[in-house]
């Protein structure tokens, strides 16, 4: 997997493989590249400074509560 983050244009891609694209959707924050088996391939992050500022501050909130137990 690759991450990139273009300043200028604030977006956050992350690359999960190398194979051909051959449609995108866009979810929210998030652009989701898939190829023709319906893999995702490419997912941008649109905003990403804004949305890893939320997602920081709402993680740093949730480990401040008390931790869950998980039954598997």
């Amino acid at each position: 997997m690759k991450v990139s983050y273009d300043r200028k244009a604030d977006i956050a891609t992350l690359e999960l493989s190398s194979r051909p694209i051959a449609y995108a959707e866009e979810a929210g924050p998030f652009i989701i590249h898939y190829d023709k088996h319906h893999a995702p391939t490419v997912v941008e992050i649109l905003d990403a400074s804004e949305f890893l500022t939320k997602t920081t501050q709402a993680t740093m909130r949730a480990s401040s509560e008390k931790p869950m137990a998980l039954k598997l």
